[in-house]
């Protein structure tokens, strides 16, 4: 049997600060969940890190994002051509309100 790390009272707890509303049968089902992730993070902390580097990504992969250049907008005429409804400066939509 698996070491109790996480009690349901301190579920309970838990699941008030963070304003949720839990039956019975969800504090228990949260509470093994919960002590599984803690039980399993033991393990992980058997693990001899002292020599690994620290990382922030999993990859080395660089931004990959394009430069910012300003361009020409599309023209109005072009933008409106293919809309469902239009008044000929602005697209109309229904009024949600």
């Amino acid at each position: 049997m698996m070491e109790v790390k996480i009690t349901r009272q301190e579920v309970r707890h838990v699941a008030l600060l963070a304003r949720l509303e839990l039956s019975e049968e969800e504090e228990e089902r949260m509470t093994g969940q919960l002590n599984g992730i803690l039980e399993y993070m033991d393990k992980l902390n058997e693990l001899e890190t002292k020599d690994i580097e620290p990382t922030t990504h999993a990859t080395h992969l660089q931004n990959v994002f394009r430069p910012d250049l300003v361009e020409n907008s599309l023209d109005r005429s072009d933008s409106l051509a293919n809309a469902p409804g239009t008044d000929g400066v602005n697209f109309v939509v229904p009024r949600v309100i």
